[in-house]
């Protein structure tokens, strides 16, 4: 897939958001922590990726109501569903001058149609010694998702079965789609919002 860029400049990826906070005192201790060594780029993104992925649980998959949207909300409660995972992504990648944006699918929320679409959340990230942008995909895996960091092929946690009307938007976003944040401002319980209130197109 060629990607699209919402901006050509690659400052308006590195800004911080209200969601996107990585200013606040537990981002920067978080990454005072992943990040105490002289790591090149390739390895801080592996490790923030990893962190976001295998650390903070998929909100739907531990059954959590909690919901959190802005990146220390998702680092203080550890969870989150992929719209506030992705957030927290940004914001270590962000807090460490490294470029990143948003991602998005639209996906059978469950395994037919009948059941409804929603819209899956993911990072892209710029790396600078390659130049080019890169997706990367910290939902969290479980069986049947395997989503990985890598620079030669994109391992996403889900491929799209557009035979089915799912669809990989191939735009790379400097903010967090409007409709996914404001769901998770009116939506007091994960689970049920998981199942219900999700948006299922950009």
């Amino acid at each position: 897939m060629t990607y699209v860029l919402e901006s050509n400049d690659l400052c308006d990826y590195l800004l911080e958001t209200e969601e996107v906070n990585f200013t606040h005192s537990m981002i920067q201790h978080k990454i005072t922590e992943l990040f105490q060594t002289d790591l090149n780029e390739n390895q801080k993104i592996d490790i923030a990726f990893k962190f976001v992925r295998d650390q903070i649980p998929h909100s739907w998959d531990i059954q959590s109501g909690v919901v959190t949207r802005t990146a220390s909300e998702v680092l203080e409660n550890q969870t989150g569903i992929c719209y506030a995972k992705s957030n927290l992504l940004a914001a270590l990648l962000r807090g460490i001058g490294i470029p990143c944006g948003f991602c998005y699918q639209r996906l059978m929320i469950f395994d037919t149609p009948e059941k409804g679409y929603s819209l899956h959340a993911f990072n892209g990230v710029y790396i600078e010694s390659l130049r080019k942008w890169i997706r990367i995909d910290a939902r969290g895996n479980k069986a049947g998702v395997q989503a990985e960091f890598s620079l030669e092929e994109e391992k996403l946690a889900f491929h799209v079965n557009a035979e089915m009307n799912e669809q990989d938007y191939p735009t790379i976003f400097k903010n967090p789609n409007e409709k996914t944040m404001e769901t998770l401002r009116r939506n007091r319980n994960a689970v049920e919002m998981y199942k219900y209130s999700l948006p299922d197109a950009l």
